[in-house]
């Protein structure tokens, strides 16, 4: 009964995989067949590796009766997201000697704060880091002395990554351990109102100030729906953890309680085990389907078209944009939260959260039923988890308690589509997070001004020469540019203009995530200006007709004959550390094709 489009789509999928994933399996099988890669030690690589470990856990891991799993953590303190992982190894230690295993801290990974790089020279790197990151699972889980892993990140990047890296040791039961989201603080329209406010001049820093700090003000994930709560629906809807868990309050009962169950899990999960489920099994087209189904009809971040096609690559999969668009055809909107819509991300999850969505999008037989999760099946990802005296317990998990932020009945949408759209043209091919973009805003025909770098926008703009209908162009902030970094800093700019009438659009090779808000914004736009795409043709005053309902964007003015003038990009991608990423710009991908330099 399943959707004849999803079925479609991963059938294409499969077929155009099977060259890679073949060779991405007969790798993994390489792996699995030389058995416990610690039996695979020497006495002095074994004696190395329990040498900082104390009592009977040194004895255990040199034996190697045990389990020993590892733990690759992003923890710092300059994410609030991450700030709750401090004490999960010790924790995680605990809970698994109970049932009779080891667990060491493999390896930290690099973790970046998008929210603090907004605007900064750190954010050409930021979008690197994930494939950084994805080498330093590598790195973490090469000493080869594991039998399963914990993957600890949540943030916009280092999610991903993380997975990505896991994908090499993809022999090994892996899961996530989510810490989950920050309470909510002031509403998200105060929060635009108030920048728009700046950027127009009205209030001065200190009143900017307090309000950010408002917002952003404890221990979790920043409460939009960005790209990091977009990773903890993405990957839960793939199975990648337990369900229920990704927006579970940190440093609560529950919390505590699910961290427990998914670390004695996962040595259930390992060859020691009387369940193993290696995360190959896991990480199938049809969880990859999954995710990017719930992707759409949750109107998450546009940076998952880099990462799902990324994270599919090193999987063994070619997932393409025109999987993205023909999906979202057919997968109808059915959560309304900031940037959509007023409520964020702690009232999706009083409404019922993921496995409430998921069993919506099962109704509708929008997703692939016969799959493994890290811990179970799919009908385990339709329940949610509750303590009852104590005790952890997955219950069914109801229909929507707010039909507001989430509906879970079969005959209703907020609209008929996905939130994200692909959209094509003569000037290439970008995405676009539709559903934050209200109907009447969705087509603007109007002159190009064009800018290399996003800083031009902000000074035309407090110099009033932007004051008018217009498409303004950002190009040169594509990947083998600048590292493609966000443009947030555009957004109460344009946000201002469209306020004060102006039909405003922003056509760019850059990147917005999952806060692109209600200006039309081309995103991603392949090919990128810097490898000769169209963009790199604009001169203000060309016509451009930006139609997202239609699913189009294209110049109306005659390009022909007008060549490229580049400008010596590398050249400010020098200052904060930016050289050492110069191999990573020359050798990266394009957007469409996940925007990695690994595959």
């Amino acid at each position: 009964m399943l959707n004849s489009v999803v079925a479609k789509v991963t059938q294409n999928l499969e077929e155009r995989s099977k060259e890679g994933r073949a060779a991405y399996l007969k790798m993994i099988a390489q792996q699995e067949q030389l058995g416990r890669a610690r039996g695979l030690l020497t006495c002095s690589n074994l004696a190395h590796a329990a040498a900082g470990t104390d009592g009977a856990d040194k004895l255990d891991v040199v034996s190697c009766q045990k389990a020993n799993i590892g733990i690759v953590s992003a923890y710092n303190d300059m994410l609030s997201a991450h700030c709750p992982y401090r004490l999960y190894p010790e924790a995680i230690k605990e809970y698994v000697r109970k049932v009779g295993a080891t667990a060491q801290v493999a390896g930290c990974v690099p973790a970046m704060c998008d929210g603090v790089t907004q605007g900064q020279p750190g954010m050409d790197m930021s979008l690197f880091s994930r494939d950084v990151v994805a080498q330093s699972v590598a790195i973490s889980l090469s000493h080869n002395c594991f039998d399963g892993a914990l993957l600890l990140g949540i943030c916009d990047k280092v999610a991903p990554g993380l997975i990505m890296g896991a994908a090499a040791f993809a022999n090994l039961p892996i899961a996530f351990v989510p810490a989950g989201p920050m309470g909510t603080g002031i509403s998200n329209e105060e929060k635009t109102e108030i920048r728009q406010k700046y950027a127009a001049g009205e209030l001065d820093k200190s009143a900017l100030q307090k309000m950010e700090c408002s917002s952003y003000h404890s221990q979790g994930t920043c409460t939009f729906y960005g790209t990091a709560n977009t990773n903890q629906l993405v990957f839960e809807a793939m199975g990648l953890m337990l369900p229920g868990s990704a927006f579970v309050p940190p440093q609560t009962p529950l919390r505590e309680a699910l961290t427990k169950h998914i670390s004695e899990a996962i040595v259930d999960k390992t060859v020691t085990g009387a369940h193993p489920m290696p995360l190959y099994k896991v990480v199938t087209a049809k969880n990859i389907i999954n995710s990017l189904v719930a992707l759409l009809a949750s109107g998450g971040s546009t940076n998952h078209t880099l990462h799902l096609v990324a994270i599919a690559k090193a999987f063994g999969f070619t997932l393409t944009w025109q999987d993205i668009s023909d999906l979202s055809e057919v997968v109808p909107l059915l959560v309304s939260i900031y940037p959509n819509a007023k409520p964020d991300i702690n009232a999706l999850q009083a409404a019922g959260g993921v496995p409430v969505l998921m069993k919506a999008l099962s109704r509708r037989h929008l997703v692939h039923e016969d799959i493994n999760t890290v811990v179970s099946d799919f009908a385990s990802q339709l329940t949610t988890p509750v303590l009852e005296n104590g005790e952890l317990k997955f219950v069914d998990c109801g229909e929507t308690k707010n039909p507001q932020v989430l509906i879970s009945d079969d005959h209703s949408c907020f609209q008929e589509f996905g939130g994200l759209k692909v959209l094509n043209g003569n000037l290439g091919r970008s995405v676009i997070k539709i559903s934050a973009v209200a109907k009447d805003h969705r087509h603007v025909k109007a002159p190009a001004r064009v800018f290399n770098d996003q800083h031009d926008v902000e000074r035309a703009y407090k110099e009033g020469k932007l004051n008018q209908d217009a498409v303004i162009v950002v190009r040169y902030a594509g990947p083998a540019a600048s590292g493609m970094p966000e443009l947030h800093k555009l957004m109460p700019v344009l946000g201002n203009l469209q306020k004060a009438g102006y039909k405003v659009a922003l056509l760019t090779d850059g990147r917005l995530s999952g806060a692109s808000g209600k200006i039309p914004s081309a995103l991603h736009v392949s090919p990128e200006a810097l490898r000769d795409g169209p963009l790199s043709l604009l001169q203000d005053g060309d016509l451009i007709d930006f139609d997202a309902e239609a699913g189009t964007i294209n110049c109306l003015t005659d390009l022909s004959g007008r060549k490229p003038q580049h400008p010596d990009t590398e050249s400010f991608e020098q200052t904060y550390g930016r050289y050492l990423f110069k191999v990573c710009r020359a050798t990266v991908g394009s957007a469409e094709d996940g925007a990695t330099f690994l595959f």
